[in-house]
């Protein structure tokens, strides 16, 4: 969702967060799950009296709070990082060098031997002690202040709430509900250790995040800068998908409650409980819809003009819509409900701008290129269009705009100014796949030019100067979210599906007849994981709805949580996937050869994977020693759709310290005892 770099807040008398500024020591401090320094050390008890004081509160966390499930594992930071351009990487539509062998080789990921679980409670603990201690203030009149702006706050701490739980949903599925600071007393902590069904987590942060709504001002008051009404819309249209498509896909794994193997079933506290899962998936499928529909409202998306590129000389005001991930504000934005500031003055920065145009040891692969329609709506193999993929010109020509928009070509123009010397003009050329500089290097050849702007006062050297603002919710998502709700839920595409889909398409440049892609389509042909879910082909709908998602939301920290909830890993459990990123071997390879010989000899040194294994490269294929565990592909486990809980998760929530006496179970697959592999 977002990067790491730190949120500006523009609010008054933001001087006051320091006083919260405690907290993070305090929650890494705990021992046992709930079990933490008395809250009053963080803040002192009289300090929520002013809608200035909550806001100070708040603010303190926007940054560290403000992220997806996910982001911990995908997320991969280097010295020197192109931001989100590298949030979908470890997935089927983006790589980062190296690879992720805790996900994708075996032998790798362990259940823990300390906490795993328990850390997100310190979040939980955080928000339960601002809700409870703002809400009894306010009952009694205690907060001095605009009542609409105490409300706002209140509704902000829900709101949070709601997406710390959500975290622990999607990682852990089953987990204990608390809503109170809980005392450090070991039988209390073991008494709320217990874990509810993942369904009635679920349920719960819904309640949450209507109570936010209620309370929340619309995103007018703001101007996106803090979280609004519309932005908790679209995070209830997010979790109840998720749940709403996870219990679908996922059932009788062991993974839903209610399944045989499900081992929540064991525990005395789930005794009499029974689960009708198909009524839960069409609770949350239509939740998801109502608060999608909510989310968009009357508001419009940003237009985009089809202009590729700017003209020489232009630095912005080319087109909106690329503009929209690369201008340093989104104050006017109507389609941004929340978006992250930068400010060189108070060294609020990244470098998003300038390594999108380096390389970055990352890239994006063709089943993400392959994936986009042509303008004629059609997928390339049944397009009269196509130009082939002998250079990345060609494969971006007659496509869907956001590919033309957002992935380099040869010809695409790097720099519109000459303020640092460079020609008037200068063209991409060819992408850095054979650098000698490992960070540099883009290892698919497919660059991705979002978050990329053309003021070079961003863009010098290897300093981190970039303030181009980050989009976290906009309602594009609202839309997609909307359509694949109601076409997991009816099957097809209602009137308000049909009009979100002909505005992406519209604003893509792609023919809006979504009945005739899905007729072209041959799910044979496709390449990306989406195509399944479990072993099992999807409907050419769902699979073209799912299509539209990825073209629109890529590198926006999405992809691998629509996997997991898809559950499209599956295939990976019998055969091994190996990712692959441009045609290299044609013609491409023409353009490097004067720069000296090109590393393909299958050595730990080698640059590029050989035209003997495909003419596409293989990024992870280059080195072809024993000890290249990804040489391969991809593998992966059944246990891996949720983590493990901890040793200490276990011993912790059990009265006699021993894990099989605990309140708390392990996830399906994973051993009880730390420092061992996954069974299944």
């Amino acid at each position: 969702m977002l990067n790491s770099i730190p949120m500006k807040i523009n609010i008054k008398n933001i001087a006051a967060c320091v006083i919260a500024t405690g907290a993070l020591t305090a929650l890494s401090s705990c021992n046992d799950l709930l079990d933490m320094e008395p809250i009053t050390q963080i803040t002192p008890q009289d300090y929520y009296k002013n809608a200035d004081q909550l806001a100070a509160y708040l603010n303190n966390y926007y940054n560290g709070q403000l992220t997806n499930p996910f982001s911990g594992v995908m997320f991969h930071q280097a010295t020197y990082t192109d931001g989100m351009n590298r949030s979908d990487v470890n997935t089927d539509i983006a790589c980062v060098g190296g690879g992720n062998l805790t996900l994708y080789a075996p032998n790798h990921w362990q259940t823990g031997t300390g906490k795993s679980l328990q850390t997100y409670y310190g979040d939980v603990r955080v928000w339960n002690h601002f809700i409870n201690t703002a809400q009894a203030n306010y009952a009694r009149n205690a907060i001095q202040g605009e009542d609409a702006l105490v409300r706002n706050y209140i509704g902000e701490g829900h709101f949070f709430r709601a997406l710390a739980y959500f975290r622990i949903l999607a990682l852990y599925g089953d987990a204990p509900i608390v809503t109170t600071v809980i005392p450090d007393q070991n039988d209390v902590i073991v008494e709320n250790s217990i874990r509810s069904p993942r369904n009635e987590v679920a349920r719960f942060i819904l309640a949450d995040l209507d109570t936010a709504i209620t309370m929340l001002s619309d995103r007018s008051r703001f101007n996106g800068q803090r979280v609004c009404r519309e932005a908790a819309q679209l995070l209830k249209s997010r979790v109840a998908l998720f749940e709403g498509t996870f219990e679908k896909y996922h059932k009788g794994s062991g993974r839903v409650p209610g399944d045989a193997e499900w081992p929540g079933a064991a525990m005395s506290y789930n005794a009499g409980k029974t689960f009708n899962i198909d009524n839960e998936v069409n609770f949350f499928l239509t939740q998801a819809m109502e608060a999608a529909k909510a989310a968009v409202g009357s508001s419009t998306l940003t237009v985009n003009n089809r202009v590729l590129q700017p003209e020489l000389g232009q630095i912005s005001g080319w087109n909106p819509y690329f503009e929209m991930y690369s201008q340093k504000s989104l104050a006017g934005s109507e389609e941004v409900l929340l978006w992250k500031e930068y400010d060189a003055g108070v060294n609020v920065k990244h470098s998003a701008p300038f390594r999108s145009t380096t390389g970055c040891n990352d890239g994006m692969t063709r089943a993400f290129v392959e994936g986009f329609l042509m303008t004629d709506g059609k997928p390339f193999y049944a397009s009269d269009l196509y130009r082939g993929d002998k250079s990345l010109d060609d494969v971006k020509a007659n496509r869907d705009y956001r590919l033309q928009l957002f992935l380099w070509g040869e010809s695409t123009l790097l720099r519109a100014d000459s303020k640092y010397g460079d020609a008037l003009g200068t063209l991409f050329g060819a992408p850095p796949i054979t650098s000698s500089v490992v960070e540099t290097r883009a290892i698919t050849g497919y660059m991705s030019r979002k978050y990329v702007t053309y003021d070079q006062t961003q863009c010098d050297n290897d300093q981190i100067l970039g303030v181009n603002a980050c989009p976290i919710f906009r309602t594009a998502e609202a839309m997609l979210n909307y359509m694949e709700a109601c076409v997991e839920k009816t099957g097809s595409v209602d009137g308000t599906a049909a009009d979100y889909w002909r505005q992406l398409r519209r604003r893509a440049g792609v023919d809006e007849d979504f009945n005739a892609t899905i007729s072209a389509t041959d799910l044979n042909k496709e390449l990306q994981w989406s195509v399944y879910s479990g072993t099992t082909m999807v409907s050419s709908l769902i699979f073209n709805v799912r299509r539209e998602r990825v073209a629109e939301t890529f590198n926006e920290g999405l992809r691998f949580m629509d996997l997991i909830r898809w559950r499209s890993f599956d295939r990976m459990l019998t055969d091994k996937w190996i990712p692959e990123g441009c045609n290299f071997w044609d013609e491409m390879h023409v353009a490097y050869e004067g720069n000296g010989p090109i590393l393909a000899d299958g050595s730990p040194s080698s640059t590029v994977s050989g035209p003997s294994q495909s003419k596409y490269l293989r990024p992870y294929s280059a080195n072809m020693a024993s000890t290249n565990e990804l040489l391969n592909g991809y593998s992966w486990r059944e246990a891996y759709y949720l983590y493990p809980l901890g040793a200490v998760d276990l011993t912790s929530a059990s009265p006699t310290r021993k894990p099989e006496d605990s309140n708390l179970y392990q996830n399906i697959h994973w051993p009880m005892t730390g420092g061992r592999y996954a069974e299944k």
